[in-house]
């Protein structure tokens, strides 16, 4: 559950002095990116995690930070001058409990950029249920791209910039505005903390559903969020999302709506789609006042590139100048990521695993694939994907897809059965909706499988939250080698 309010910040040390930072669970995707960001900006820093392997691991040793393999209180340096607890750490951390002990000032993710990155800084925030990683990414590129030198700090890592963060020396500091929560001693979403001048909601849904009861409790943290933009500020948000602009109404910032069709702030219209990506009219208001190629598929991402163009602006872009520049945005790996073609089957990688997601990855990669076969695969792996919450609403979502392959759900042990998605039932409702669906437990097995039915033309998208273990490339290098 949320807390009502963010902590007020600590008596912190004199940050200008502070030349030693130690990071407790170091090795998860935002806090490595963190640990890389204090580095480069000449901290010393240390760090440990229970979860100290590659990719991660070998990704911060090649910046030159150490990672210590596991929790003790020993991992903290005696020099530490301040410590930064990451959300996986509970008040019961070996780490957490001797930071308390020797008295040292702590912080969380959140909290460290506000103090250490923010000042100074215009922050745009991307936030939604869907499309927060992408429409950050866009943005971050609008703004490089149109001479503004951006910093940013993005769930993924965009194939602009090969890297999931930036320190640029422009004002803008571009964020993704995350709704989990922030830390053990500070149970509000991450975005909360993050002074934004501009923001995007995209859409609002029912997420997370191990610290969200139901979408009340979501539409809350979007409302206190909107509410905290300043009155100069501007709010992006989705006209076509219902509960999105309700959200929205609790600003005082400015309002500006965006979404297809014509009957918004700024809207587009599709059309056509070819394997450049998406070409749409934009208007004003009803006016047409442009045409503009998004180098992506499906109208959510034509939403996202909307929302970036937004917030470009608000940072000092000309809107001409954001739309012209979006034909040369790259995208974000693990999303609708080509990952690569062997004996004619195209591998794409892709980071959807909410069903509102999976629906439209698929119905996008339908529309650009038309005459092909598309094959989905797909892993329930995050806290809410594998939960039965979403029991009815996964069927539906792959109905795009000529054949359905569902990989082992992960971590069943940790969820009582009644709460578990059924997987076959699932199989059962899916190919009610007319795919062919098969459930394969192992990854390998998979990979066996489809070099044995793909044939040239096909599309598999492997669809996943996580890593898959390596699906997409064991994918690829099977083929690669079949006769």
């Amino acid at each position: 559950m949320t807390a009502p309010h963010r902590r007020p910040l600590p008596a912190l040390p004199d940050l200008s002095r502070v030349r030693h930072i130690h990071i407790i669970g170091i090795c998860g995707t935002a806090m490595g990116t963190l640990a890389a960001m204090l580095k480069e900006r000449s901290y010393v820093v240390s760090g440990s995690d229970a979860m100290a392997y590659p990719p991660m691991s070998t990704w911060l040793e090649a910046r030159g930070l150490v990672v210590q393999s596991g929790y003790d209180a020993a991992h903290i340096p005696a020099n530490t001058e301040l410590v930064v607890v990451g959300n996986v750490s509970r008040a019961t951390n070996p780490e957490a409990v001797a930071t308390l002990e020797r008295g040292l000032p702590f912080i969380s993710l959140p909290e460290a950029l506000r103090v250490l990155f923010f000042p100074e800084r215009t922050c745009l925030v991307a936030t939604g249920t869907h499309g927060k990683t992408t429409t950050t990414a866009i943005t971050a590129k609008l703004l490089a791209e149109t001479g503004a030198d951006p910093s940013f700090f993005v769930g993924g890592v965009t194939v602009d910039f090969d890297a999931n963060y930036r320190l640029g020396a422009g004002r803008s500091f571009v964020i993704e505005g995350d709704e989990y929560d922030t830390a053990y001693f500070d149970k509000v979403p991450k975005f909360w903390h993050y002074p934004a001048f501009a923001a995007t909601i995209n859409n609002v849904e029912f997420d997370h559903a191990d610290i969200y009861p139901d979408l009340a409790a979501i539409r809350h943290v979007f409302e206190r969020f909107a509410a905290q933009l300043p009155t100069d500020g501007v709010l992006w948000v989705n006209g076509d999302d219902p509960v999105a602009l309700a959200c929205a109404s609790h600003a005082s910032a400015t309002v500006r709506t965006f979404g297809l069709g014509r009957d918004h702030d700024r809207a587009a219209e599709v059309l056509r789609v070819d394997e450049a990506g998406t070409h749409i009219a934009v208007f004003e208001r009803g006016a047409q006042v442009a045409e503009a190629l998004i180098p992506l598929i499906g109208g959510f991402n034509v939403r996202n590139a909307l929302g970036a163009v937004g917030l470009a602006e608000a940072a000092g872009t000309p809107r001409d100048e954001a739309l012209r520049a979006l034909a040369s945005y790259r995208g974000v790996k693990k999303r609708q990521e080509t990952k690569g073609v062997e004996r004619g089957v195209l591998v794409i990688d892709d980071f959807a695993h909410h069903p509102t997601a999976v629906a439209a990855t698929l119905d996008a990669l339908r529309e650009r694939y038309k005459e092909r076969r598309l094959i989905a695969v797909f892993e329930a792996k995050s806290n809410t994907s594998r939960r039965a919450v979403f029991q009815d609403a996964y069927p539906p979502a792959f109905a795009a897809a000529d054949l359905v392959i569902l990989s082992q759900p992960w971590r069943q042990d940790t969820l009582p059965p009644e709460e578990l998605l059924s997987f076959p039932k699932l199989c059962q409702d899916i190919a009610a909706q007319g795919p062919a669906v098969e459930a394969i437990a192992d990854v390998d097995d998979i990979v066996k499988r489809l070099v044995d039915i793909c044939r040239p033309g096909d599309v598999v998208a492997g669809l996943s939250g996580s890593a898959f273990n390596g699906f997409h490339d064991k994918l690829l290098e099977a083929l690669r080698h079949s006769d």
